[in-house]
């Protein structure tokens, strides 16, 4: 099932938030003539009342590697409740997957879910620290694919063994990179039938369904070019002006570095001929690196590459997912990092294997982040409110059927 999701239109929510203040207005005025005791006042006059607690934990990734986590758990109630386990993306993250001061994804899923009865784990990436800034190279530089799933793997031990959690209702919840790790711990799980923990749920947020090469190369060279085709290139010719590219937010820089900067100029730069060659050769220079060579790139180095380059794609594997197992794909549409083409193409292959539980929402306007984004870069911020009473609703209604 697909579904394309659109905001409310400003005329609508001026409505009802109307609505909403004329209720408040009477409910206040009504509470007012009921006598009260004066506890009874004293706890309506509450400025906070705690809906979520937290636990930190130090978790043990093995080779005398440890990391830090934070358990989200709901405040009422007595459990035990479903779990959540939150898979970060690609790069040197922080168990709030911290973009930027105003992006903290996983930190509002974690509040949002626990908030609405889930116990959420979250997890700093080996070697990674607080506002994914603290990094120690030695572990990152060195890490591989398989590190990262047997990380996930640990946590998903560790939040089943709380006892608030119910470890028959686990769903894990992977994003961008988290989205390749997430479906083969689940068909691994499926295979080992001792496992006492079960994998109802999963949630794929800015999926991959292509290789890691095929998504580098898009990443690197191929959006670069469709924006240069599309928006730079006004007369269709090919080329584009130097002295307007110039001034170009998105590849301003790169035409400076490459072509000069003088804006008096009226030469023309070819967009398959002298740009694509030099995109493609610096994507070549990220891949290639020595992999004996220190590493110190956040966004990853050549030993993680080299391990993940020649994984078989997500589009292959997805098919085998168990059949008990529900799937919730969601996708921007103005993704430039996992286009939504690609949340399309898992969802074509779970259709053709006739899953039966499996849906896509596409958003109108987001971006990677799941925040407000322009169509060719990502903008840093907050998770639209929308997006987490998605995955909310979906993860509890399957949480109570089954």
């Amino acid at each position: 099932m697909i579904q394309t999701k659109s905001q409310p239109s400003s005329k609508a929510t001026t409505v009802f938030m109307g609505m909403v203040l004329v209720a408040m207005f009477m409910i206040s005025d009504a509470l007012a003539a009921i006598p009260t005791s004066d506890n009874l006042r004293s706890a309506l006059a509450q400025p906070f009342i705690e809906t979520v607690k937290h636990r930190d934990l130090v978790i043990d990734l093995g080779n005398d590697i440890q990391t830090n986590a934070q358990l989200t758990i709901p405040a009422v109630g007595n459990g035990p409740f479903p779990g959540v386990l939150l898979v970060a993306g690609s790069g040197a993250i922080d168990m709030n997957e911290t973009l930027s001061p105003e992006s903290k994804p996983f930190w509002q899923i974690a509040q949002y879910l626990s908030e609405r009865g889930f116990v959420v784990l979250r997890y700093d990436k080996r070697g990674v620290g607080a506002n994914s800034q603290i990094i120690d190279y030695n572990i990152w530089g060195n890490l591989t694919f398989d590190d990262l799933k047997n990380d996930a793997e640990v946590a998903l031990g560790v939040l089943a063994q709380q006892p608030e959690v119910d470890p028959t209702k686990i769903s894990l919840i992977g994003h961008s990179e988290g989205t390749i790790i997430v479906p083969r711990i689940v068909i691994d799980q499926e295979e080992n039938k001792t496992n006492s923990t079960t994998i109802k749920n999963i949630v794929l947020m800015g999926s991959a369904a292509t290789t890691m090469a095929d998504l580098a190369h898009y990443q690197k060279v191929g959006i670069a070019l469709e924006y240069m085709h599309q928006v730079l290139d006004k007369s269709g010719s090919g080329s584009i002006s130097v002295q307007e590219s110039i001034k170009d937010p998105l590849v301003g820089r790169f035409i400076v570095a490459n072509f000069g900067n003088n804006t008096n100029t009226s030469a023309s730069v070819d967009i398959e001929r002298q740009v694509k060659p030099l995109l493609e050769k610096a994507l070549e220079e990220f891949t290639k690196a020595d992999v004996n060579a220190k590493c110190d790139n956040p966004e990853g180095c050549p030993i993680w590459f080299n391990s993940a380059v020649n994984l078989e794609p997500n589009l292959s594997i997805i098919g085998n997912l168990s059949k008990s197992t529900s799937v919730l794909m969601l996708n921007g549409e103005n993704d430039p990092l996992t286009p939504v083409q690609q949340s399309f193409l898992l969802e074509q292959r779970l259709t053709e294997v006739n899953h039966p539980d499996h849906t896509l929402i596409t958003y109108p306007r987001l971006g990677h982040s799941f925040a407000i984004s322009p169509q060719w870069s990502t903008r840093l911020g907050p998770v639209e409110q929308y997006v987490l009473s998605d995955i909310s609703r979906w993860l509890i209604d399957r949480s109570n059927s089954r």
